[in-house]
């Protein structure tokens, strides 16, 4: 599983597409917080303040992140490989969660340059490190767990097609509906108190409570349930192969 999870890595960092997904993530939350004339300007804006970087990333992970996964297993099928890699003495929720790691590997890495956003409003507050740096953490706590929901929902979608571009699309769709579309159906409220049950079905309303930094152990309980929804629904499609 370990090889596994190497291979992926590489794969995706040894390709030109790879940097330029996490090159192209940096430079939209950096134009944001820093360039355009937008209320997300820290510059603009006059006061140290991070939660722009917790507002934007979100929007920019829908795209980010079906890139990411797209080629996992779309194009091992497109290849050929799939079933080579099926008789590999691992199971089948073993390669899924090598290619889920893998994934979650990158978001990370994606993630890590964003801390020099942080530095420079350390330095840019006065006096020097008025910010909030525990609301901060937990902050990112709640962006790692939501590129982990979102690459359980990538790597299910790269499973049910051979094409990656189709495979981006779908994952965009899932994680675009998961994200914000419960939220709309809910803010119809013609269902009373059901609403709040189906606004809570979505990730947003979670999201939103661990970006404040307060980290709830039933927000963190929700992430960990849809992930394991996404990869065992992923396994089931791979097994079906078997039937």
């Amino acid at each position: 599983m370990y090889t596994l999870l190497k291979k992926e890595i590489r794969s995706f960092l040894s390709s030109l597409i790879g940097y330029i997904t996490i090159g192209v993530f940096l430079l939209i939350i950096g134009l944001f917080m820093w360039v355009l004339q937008t209320d997300s300007n820290v510059l603009e804006n006059g006061y140290a303040n991070i939660d722009p970087l917790f507002v934007i990333a979100p929007w920019v992970f829908l795209f980010l992140i079906p890139a990411i996964t797209m080629r996992s297993f779309a194009d091992e099928k497109k290849a050929g490989t799939i079933e080579l890699l099926l008789t590999r003495p691992l199971t089948d929720l073993q390669i899924i969660l090598s290619k889920y790691f893998a994934g979650f590997i990158l978001v990370l890495f994606s993630l890590l340059p964003t801390l020099i956003y942080y530095y420079s409003i350390y330095k840019l507050g006065s006096p020097v490190g008025n910010i909030d740096t525990g609301g901060m953490w937990g902050s990112y706590i709640g962006l790692l767990f939501l590129g982990a929901a979102f690459v359980s929902i990538g790597i299910f979608a790269s499973a049910i097609t051979d094409n990656q571009v189709v495979s981006f699309i779908l994952a965009l769709f899932l994680c675009f509906f998961v994200y914000t579309g419960f939220d709309y159906l809910g803010s119809f409220a013609f269902l009373g108190k059901i609403d709040n049950i189906i606004i809570g079905l979505g990730i947003n309303q979670h999201y939103a409570s661990m970006s404040r930094g307060v980290i709830d152990t039933r927000d963190m309980v929700y992430f960990i349930s849809l992930i394991a929804v996404f990869i065992l629904s992923t396994r089931t499609v791979l097994e079906s192969r078997k039937w």
